[in-house]
This record gives C-alpha cells, sequence and structure tokens, in this order.
C-alpha cells in the first residue's frame, strides 16, 4: 500500500473516536470553543431537520455529519477585498478543488441567512480561483501559495509541480466542481461579489486548458509518473493509454484519484457539458461576459456531440447504457466507481434527468453483477472502486443512490444501511468491509459526512414521510 492509502486507513487513529456503540446517542462533535467555523443558519438547520426524524441513532448520525466540514476542516477564513478560506478534506491538511467545493454545497440554501457563511463561500469560490491559476491540472493545493508539497507520496512524482500545488493529478471534474459551487452560490444568493476579475481569468483558464485537453492535435503539455506499487497511481509513459482525438475532453485521473483505463472519461465529460453550461451563464448575468459566455457554451456544444456519438456501449444483454471510459477507437469499458462523477450518479449531478430511459438502464447495471466494483456481503452492498480495493463498499454510493432514486423503498434500504454501517463512530467512513463493516477506511472524511447530510435534508424537504417512523 502506498503513503496515502497507509494515512487513509489510519484516519481513525488521528481522530481518535471510540468505536464503540453510544446508547445515549452523544453528540460526537468537537465541543463549541473548538468548532473550526460557526454557522447560525447551520446551527438552526440541524435543530429544524432534526425534529423530524423519528428515529433516535438517524438523527444522531445526521446531527454529527451534517456541520461535520464546518466544525473540523475549515481552517482559515478571511473576509475583506480579498477574501480567502482553506477547507481540507478531513485527515489530508490540504485543499481538494473535488471535495472542498462537494463539502459546501449542503450548505448553499442557507447562505442567504447567514452573513458569515457566504464569507466562507465567497473565500473559498476566490481560494479555487486563485489555485487554478497557479496550475489547472493540480488537483490538491497548499495552505500557502508558496509552499512546496509536503504531501509524502507527492514528493518525488515526475510532473511539473508548483509552489502551492500538493498534488498534480489531472482530473476534469476538479475544474467542474469549481464552476459547480460558483454557479450554486450564484443561484442561491444573486451575490455577484465572487465574480471578479480574478475569477474570470480563472474561468478562461478553465476552457483553456478544457480545449487543450481535447487534444485535437494529439498533444497535451501534461505529464506525470509517479513510483507506486498501484499502476492507477501513476500514468503510461507520463501521458496515459492512446486515445483517439474525437472531441471529448482527455482526463488522466478519476475523482477517486485513481488514474483511467482509457483517457475519455464519460462521467466527467458529461459534468463538464452540465458546468460549462453553467459557467455560460455565470458569465453572462455576473459579468455581462459575451465572449466567455459563448465560448464556454460552444465548447460545451462539441463535448455534448462527441459524448452522443463516442460516450456510450452496448451490455452483454445488448442493452445501451452510458459508458465508464472509451479510447474513441470503439473501446470501452463498463464499470463504476463510487466517487462522483461516477455513472450512477450522473442525475444526482445534473447531467441526466433521473426519469432518462438510457441512465436507468445504466445505474441499474452499475447497482450490480454487471460492474466489477459492485459488492455484496453480510454487512450490505453498494459501490466501490479501485481505490480502496475489492471487498469494500463506498457509503458515498448508497447517499448517492438514495438521493437519485425515485421509490420509498430504495430510499429506506439505503438508510437502513447507512444506519447499519457507521461501526459505532457516528461518522460516515470512505469504505467498509462488504462482511464486516468494523473494517473501514477514513473516519474523517468530510465529504462523505456531508452528503449524508444533504441527503437527510432532501428526504426531510421531499419525503417526510421516511423519517417520520424508526428504521
Amino acid at each position: 500500500m502506498i503513503a496515502r492509502r497507509t494515512l487513509l486507513a489510519a484516519g481513525a487513529a488521528a481522530v481518535a473516536l471510540p468505536l464503540r456503540a453510544a446508547p445515549s446517542f452523544a453528540s460526537r462533535r468537537p465541543a463549541p470553543a473548538d468548532r473550526r467555523f460557526a454557522s447560525p443558519a447551520v446551527e438552526r438547520e440541524i435543530a429544524r431537520v432534526s425534529t423530524r426524524i423519528a428515529d433516535p441513532e438517524l438523527r444522531w448520525l445526521f446531527a454529527n455529519c451534517y456541520p461535520n466540514t464546518l466544525d473540523t476542516t475549515v481552517l482559515s477564513v478571511t473576509a475583506g477585498p480579498t477574501p480567502d478560506a482553506f477547507v481540507i478534506t478531513g485527515d489530508i491538511p490540504c485543499l481538494w478543488l473535488r471535495d472542498s467545493a462537494a463539502q459546501m454545497k449542503p450548505y448553499l440554501h442557507l447562505a442567504r441567512q447567514d452573513a458569515a457563511l457566504r464569507t466562507l463561500l465567497r473565500g473559498l469560490i476566490a481560494r479555487q480561483a486563485r489555485s487554478i491559476l497557479i496550475d489547472p491540472y493540480a488537483n490538491a493545493f497548499m495552505q500557502d501559495p508558496n509552499a512546496r508539497t509536503n504531501l509524502s507520496w507527492a514528493l518525488k512524482d515526475a510532473t511539473e509541480m508548483r509552489p502551492g500545488v500538493a498534488e498534480r493529478k489531472w482530473e476534469v471534474d476538479s475544474l467542474c466542481y469549481a464552476i459547480r459551487l460558483a454557479h450554486g452560490y450564484w443561484q442561491a444568493t444573486r451575490d455577484p461579489a465572487p465574480f471578479d476579475a480574478t475569477w474570470a481569468e480563472s474561468a478562461r483558464a478553465i476552457v483553456r486548458t478544457f480545449r487543450t485537453e481535447q487534444r485535437k492535435d494529439g498533444t497535451s503539455p501534461y505529464r506525470f509518473t509517479r513510483s507506486a506499487p498501484q499502476p492507477t497511481e501513476t500514468l503510461l509513459w507520463g501521458t496515459g493509454n492512446p486515445a483517439r482525438p474525437v472531441g471529448l475532453i482527455h482526463s488522466g485521473f478519476r475523482p477517486s484519484d485513481d488514474a483511467c483505463l482509457y483517457p475519455l472519461f464519460v462521467p466527467a465529460n458529461l459534468f463538464a457539458v452540465t458546468t460549462l453550461r453553467e459557467l455560460a451563464v455565470l458569465a453572462t448575468e455576473t459579468r455581462g461576459d459575451i465572449a466567455l459566455a459563448q465560448d464556454a457554451a460552444a465548447l460545451a456544444g462539441e463535448v455534448a456531440a462527441a459524448l452522443a456519438r463516442h460516450g456510450t456501449m452496448r451490455l452483454p444483454s445488448g442493452e445501451e447504457v452510458w459508458a465508464y471510459e472509451v479510447d474513441g477507437y470503439g473501446n470501452a469499458v463498463f464499470m463504476d466507481d463510487a466517487n462522483v462523477p461516477s455513472l450512477s450518479g450522473l442525475a444526482y449531478l445534473g447531467c441526466v434527468a433521473p426519469e432518462d430511459a438510457r441512465w436507468r438502464r445504466t445505474a441499474a447495471a452499475a447497482w450490480s453483477d454487471a460492474n466489477p466494483w459492485f459488492f455484496r456481503g453480510s454487512a450490505g452492498e453498494g459501490i466501490g472502486g479501485p481505490h480502496v480495493g475489492p471487498r469494500s463498499i463506498w457509503p458515498m454510493s448508497l447517499i448517492v443512490r438514495a438521493l437519485s432514486a425515485r421509490d420509498d423503498a430504495t430510499i429506506l434500504a439505503c438508510l437502513r444501511m447507512l444506519k447499519a454501517t457507521h461501526a459505532g463512530t457516528g461518522f460516515i467512513h470512505e469504505a467498509f468491509d462488504r462482511d464486516d463493516a468494523a473494517k473501514f477506511t477514513r473516519e474523517w472524511f468530510a465529504w462523505a459526512n456531508g452528503l449524508f447530510g444533504e441527503l437527510i435534508v432532501r428526504i426531510a424537504a421531499t419525503r417526510p414521510h421516511l423519517l417520520k417512523a424508526p428504521l
């Protein structure tokens, strides 16, 4: 195992939460004086939603998990003319573009009510913009923009490591998440403050990088290799397996931080189409920047057309589904990974309609033996991925399945498994063994905690009857 996986598995020791049942369901949150960030609106939301949850253990999980990002991962927030906020993933003290954006998403609907929360969100949007301008190919960044990486697994990476970069794995979804956070903030608040010249420059860098990584001339400036026992930690020849330039955006790595098998990663391209269209809206409404809006929209159209031609495949059953990855030469792989964007998460991300027939077929196949990373055991069933390895189910896959479901039975089944697999910690983990939920990775994983909180808030708003009785 490489150092990062060792760290992830050691997360429980770092947080020092006891692995025992808690019959009293005492709060596992830090004491108020030890919380990293306080939001009155979030506290009111916890109280409001908690009164609707009849099951005491589910209520306890929600109250622990929903504020976890604010309680534990906001290392700094400054206001003023140059706002800044630094939000780490949990047990890794760096800012991932993807994780930090996803961690803050569950609070966006409360931002209008809370000036401090708006400051935090503005600061994070600004930090992400400045980080992208350091290096749009990087996925993770240091708190000090002048510091060299201190991540043990990245110290010897053969790539262009600039000051401020913690890890330089090129992942299409990282830039998509930065757009998604900015768009979500604008939709929730109509506050134009974050959308300054620096943000616009970073937005143009996103579009420019996506166009470069269409690799229409067959080339890319990006190179990455790492000495590691897992082939998923490095790119073959530094560029990954070959792919034909068909208009799709090439990605080196997946949102799991694992290397792509084929560089044309379909879920991230679908996410790029969606977020580029959101960028076009932002550019028009916040800045009147018609040139940026047109450029983003045109690129979205190119990628959407390429997806229609090259992004699907047929299963052995003959059913047409979205492929997970393709190479443009006619080769495709079907699988799914719990990390979002995933095939299972396309409706949750707004990339497809929940009732879309192709996506329903794709999601059903992903939640079945057609997916080599779907596991079923005595502790539960769900999707994992190469990052942790065989037998491991990611609770994130259960949460996304529930967020995407159209029937009560599926949602309740997911809630019951989530309740049964936190191993007495009161938090959502990265992964657990299919036959023993006490064997898990990452006890302190803020993205999963926040996503669980988002699910409960969604159920309380749309299907409140599901929370009115014990599970």
